[in-house]
C-alpha cells in the first residue's frame, strides 16, 4: 500500500448542530463560579487533565502525540460539579463520545482575540479532538469571524467551527461575552451528525 494516499476529506468550516441549551440557566451557573479579578481574557476551566484537578494523581507519562486527549484521564473541576446544569450538558455530549477538555471562556467589554489558527482541532485532522461553543451571554457587538466571515452565534446554540481555519473575536460592546466550549473526540455518529447539518 506504500505510495497509495488517502482522500483528503473536506468538511464545512462551521456548522449549527440541532441542541439548543437554556442560556439563564448557564448564566446563572456562571455567574457563581466567576473569579473576582477579571483582566481582558479569562478561563474558568470545567473538566482538566486529571493530575491537575487532583494534586494527589500522578503525572501521566510522555507522549507522543496530545492531539487527541488519550494520553491522559479527564476530571471534573470543583467548578463543574457544582453547576449541575452544565455538568449535564457535559454529560449529554460525555454519552456520544468520550468528552476531554470543558472550559468558560470569558471576553471582556472592548476587547478581542487576535487572529489565530488551532492546528488540531477540526475534523479534516485525522487524530484529534473537536470543539464546540455553546454561547452564553453574548451582544450585539460581539463578532466571530472564521475565514473572514462571521458566525452568527446566539446563547444557548452549540456550534461546530474549524477551528484549523483563521479565526478572530471582536467584543466592541459593553457587556462580556461568555462561551462553554467542550472538546470531543469526533467518532463517527458526531462525524455525520455535523456533516448532516
Amino acid at each position: 500500500m506504500n505510495g497509495i494516499k488517502k482522500p483528503q476529506l473536506h468538511f464545512k468550516d462551521r456548522a449549527k448542530l440541532p441542541f439548543h441549551f437554556e442560556s439563564d440557566k448557564m448564566y446563572a451557573e456562571y455567574v457563581a463560579l466567576q473569579p473576582k479579578n477579571f483582566e481582558y481574557y479569562n478561563v474558568i476551566m470545567l473538566r482538566a487533565p486529571a493530575h491537575t484537578v487532583d494534586n494527589s494523581l500522578p503525572e501521566p507519562p510522555p507522549a507522543d502525540d496530545y492531539a487527541d486527549g488519550s494520553w491522559t484521564d479527564w476530571m471534573n473541576s470543583e467548578a463543574l460539579n457544582a453547576s449541575p446544569y452544565l455538568k449535564s450538558i457535559v454529560e449529554q455530549f460525555d454519552e456520544i463520545t468520550k468528552v476531554t477538555l470543558v472550559r468558560l471562556l470569558r471576553l471582556a467589554p472592548n476587547a478581542q482575540v487576535n487572529a489565530h489558527k488551532d492546528p488540531t482541532l477540526g475534523l479534516e485532522i485525522e487524530k484529534s479532538v473537536i470543539r464546540l461553543t455553546i454561547p452564553i451571554l453574548s451582544n450585539d457587538d460581539v463578532r466571530f469571524y472564521l475565514n473572514q466571515i462571521p458566525v452568527d452565534m446566539k446563547p444557548g446554540e452549540c456550534w461546530y467551527l474549524k477551528l484549523t481555519d483563521t479565526h478572530y473575536v471582536v467584543n466592541d460592546g459593553d457587556q462580556e461575552r461568555v462561551n462553554l466550549t467542550i472538546d470531543m473526540q469526533p467518532n463517527n455518529n458526531l462525524k455525520d451528525l455535523i456533516i448532516s447539518c
